[in-house]
């Protein structure tokens, strides 16, 4: 019933595991932090407990209900010469769309069931998502360390009810990845130091969304033309030939993002970034730091 309603909300998918202690994910967390793999990324140490036990999360939790939501775009940049833009941030910030779709479903949940509680999460709250999805059959987590599906590829966003009702669980997929590896291959500044392992310190998503300081000149002339996130990992992954575009109208990018030259961003004013972005994600990285991006790619 529950996955039902989810699909109708326009999920891809949505899979179930026992709200738990994450066993396996403890020792990885410890030494990818004590590593300092998060960079700057300081909220990645607080919380270390709740990310690692829902139940410290929201009292009384039993299951997580872990979903997927597509944003593959039918569309995509069209000058060749443009600083680029991560597909996820082309429309509205996925937060808002997100936490909507699982507002509803947990009213769902209680109207049909009765008194559940339970929170929703999109990556906003220290929950290791991409580990709740495997555990709950949603996918693998590949060797880009992003979560893989065999039917859809990867260009989805992870989302969660942690909630305090027993349900019958899912078991996680195997892993796909073989010996491929076409994205430690292809990443433009050598982020994935081992495969499934992400030095997130070296990613262009974090150097251009994350880090506020001024980008360390040795990545000058790495970052393949990326403005805003980085989509390199997930292009060249072959599971993402069965890409499908997206049928969420909210995701869709504002009329004139795509169209945008060269010329365009480089010139950009703080008028058009607020015109472009009203409501994107891109709103994060400000115009001065988007503009400080696009200087560094010249």
């Amino acid at each position: 019933m529950i996955k039902s309603e989810a699909k109708r909300l326009g999920f891809l998918s949505c899979g179930i595991s026992k709200a738990d202690f994450l066993e396996e994910e403890a020792p990885r967390l410890e030494k990818w932090l004590k590593n300092n793999m998060h960079g700057e990324m300081h909220y990645m140490e607080n919380h270390f407990d709740k990310r690692l036990d829902p139940r410290k999360l929201v009292e009384g939790s039993k299951s997580v209900v872990s979903m997927l939501l597509n944003y593959y775009p039918e569309n995509t940049q069209e000058d060749p010469e443009a600083p680029r833009i991560s597909k996820y941030a082309y429309g509205t910030d996925y937060h808002f769309v997100i936490k909507d779709k699982l507002k509803q479903l947990l009213q769902f949940i209680q109207e049909e069931i009765g008194e559940v509680n339970g929170r929703a999460f999109v990556d906003s709250a220290p929950v290791l998502d991409k580990a709740w999805a495997a555990k709950s059959g949603l996918g693998w987590i590949g060797k880009n360390a992003n979560l893989l599906s065999k039917q859809v590829g990867s260009f989805f966003f992870i989302a969660e009810l942690v909630i305090d009702l027993d349900l019958a669980c899912d078991t996680p997929v195997t892993d796909h990845c073989g010996s491929c590896t076409a994205c430690i291959d292809a990443c433009p500044t050598q982020a994935i130091v081992e495969p499934y392992v992400v030095d997130g310190s070296k990613c262009i998503s974090y150097f251009t969304i994350e880090l506020k300081n001024e980008i360390p000149q040795d990545v000058r002339g790495k970052f393949d033309n990326w403005m805003f996130g980085c989509d390199v990992c997930q292009d060249v992954c072959p599971w993402n030939r069965f890409s499908k575009p997206h049928n969420e109208p909210l995701f869709n990018p504002h009329p004139d993002l795509l169209s945008m030259t060269k010329k365009d961003w480089e010139e950009i004013t703080e008028d058009v970034f607020r015109k472009v972005f009203k409501k994107s994600a891109v709103k994060r990285t400000k115009f001065s730091g988007l503009k400080r991006n696009i200087d560094f790619l010249k």
